[in-house]
């Protein structure tokens, strides 16, 4: 592999960690910044819906900058945002910080991943974008509890400034390692992209991966805060947790890619049953320690596990029903997933302010789950019925 596309892995090492690290620094910012828990939580809601609007607004404008100017610009916005977060005096400075921070993360990826598969010869461009993408995966792993435990030593905005240094890192190895001469691919336009969305069948797509995919966040949100006064752990052992759950997370998303090769509808069908089922559980084991645990590797499994089927199922449907626009398709697929994070978030911050509190996020969650599953049946349902019309035997068995 070329070293450029390490320095492409790094900057989403950074990414991954600014995006997720907040999960274990809610308490601490909710306490620092005297907010309410559900307050707190709308960063992450803040943060998802930059990402869901940014990217595809932002890379559709900036497709006439060349790739590397464009790279090193996103890079300093991202430096920008999570310095300013670093230097947030108060709740709404770090909110506007956190949307600077997800437009860059939004157009990166986009950008991002046809720069990859463009460094390595053809054969080995699924490779290349795994490799950049590599790095939100080991940014689960390690950055987000090395980032909590750096917030809860030394304040969380010491981690923020963590992640600008990393950001530093990747804008120098950008500068130096990455090509001047990438060739740039037109974006597609906004009204590209409202065809796209004026598809039913993409629709419910969409919705399935909003749905299972945010379903999960409603509880995920607030897993420190759970851990802390539901479970009754102590706030030094949340990060050890995270270290678990990461792994488990890299686990599934491995496991879900191999499950949804052959059939992504059975596979997500599967999967979305055993997540509803898990969410449903840890409402019962969030209060003992050592149910907790196995119950949270479980979740971090099946939490991502369906990400590979979701996005493999849009392209192959996107070919179907709108064959000229599979990478719009799936673009607007990762801004679905970002909804999701954003919805689930502020569901659970709902949640958390009601009478129901800290301990019903798992299964409010688990309905959103529910919810993803009957539009994958339904979904299935209407392929099938497409592959009886398309049968050769079908036309004139109707005559």
């Amino acid at each position: 592999m070329p070293s450029a596309l390490f320095a492409l892995t790094i900057a989403a090492y950074a990414i991954g960690t600014t995006e997720f690290v907040i999960v274990g620094l809610l308490p601490t910012v909710a306490t620092d910044l005297h907010i309410t828990l559900p307050l707190a939580g709308l960063i992450v809601s803040v943060y998802a819906l930059g990402v869901t609007f940014g990217a595809p607004i932002l890379t559709a404008l900036t497709g006439r900058i060349e790739r590397k100017p464009l790279l090193l610009g996103l890079m300093a916005l991202f430096i920008a945002g999570n310095g300013m977060a670093a230097l947030s005096p108060g709740y709404e400075p770090l909110l506007v910080a956190r949307v600077l921070s997800a437009f860059a993360h939004g157009v990166f990826f986009s950008v991002g991943s046809t720069i990859a598969a463009d460094l390595v010869p053809e054969n080995r461009r699924a490779s290349a974008i795994a490799m950049m993408f590599m790095g939100l995966t080991v940014a689960i792993v390690t950055g987000v509890p090395l980032g909590t435990f750096i917030g809860q030593t030394f304040g969380w905005r010491a981690t923020f400034a963590a992640v600008a240094v990393l950001g530093v890192i990747a804008f120098a190895g950008i500068a130096l390692l990455l090509p001047s001469n990438l060739k740039k691919a037109p974006p597609a336009g906004i009204g590209e992209q409202v065809r796209v969305l004026a598809s039913g069948r993409l629709l419910i797509v969409f919705a399935m991966t909003a749905l299972g995919y945010g379903g999960t966040f409603v509880a995920f949100t607030f897993l420190a805060s759970i851990l802390q006064e539901v479970t009754g752990f102590a706030a030094s052992a949340v990060s050890l947790i995270l270290v678990l759950y990461g792994v488990a997370i890299a686990v599934g998303n491995v496991v879900g890619g191999r499950l949804a090769n052959g059939n992504p509808v059975r596979a997500l069908t599967g999967l979305f049953i055993t997540q509803a089922i898990v969410l449903v559980l840890f409402s019962f084991t969030a209060v003992s320690p050592w149910l907790a645990i196995p119950t949270l590797a479980a979740l971090g499994f099946l939490s991502f596990a369906n990400v590979p089927g979701l996005q493999l199922y849009v392209v192959q449907l996107a070919r179907q029903v709108r064959p000229a626009a599979v990478d719009v398709a799936s673009a607007l697929n990762i801004a679905a997933f970002n909804f999701g994070i954003a919805a689930g978030a502020w569901i659970g911050g709902l949640v958390v302010e009601s009478s129901l509190g800290l301990g019903a996020t798992p299964w409010v969650g688990a309905i959103l789950v529910a919810a993803a599953l009957v539009l994958t049946r339904w979904s299935g349902a209407l392929d099938r019925r497409s592959a009886f019309v398309a049968a050769p035997g079908a036309a004139s068995a109707r005559t």
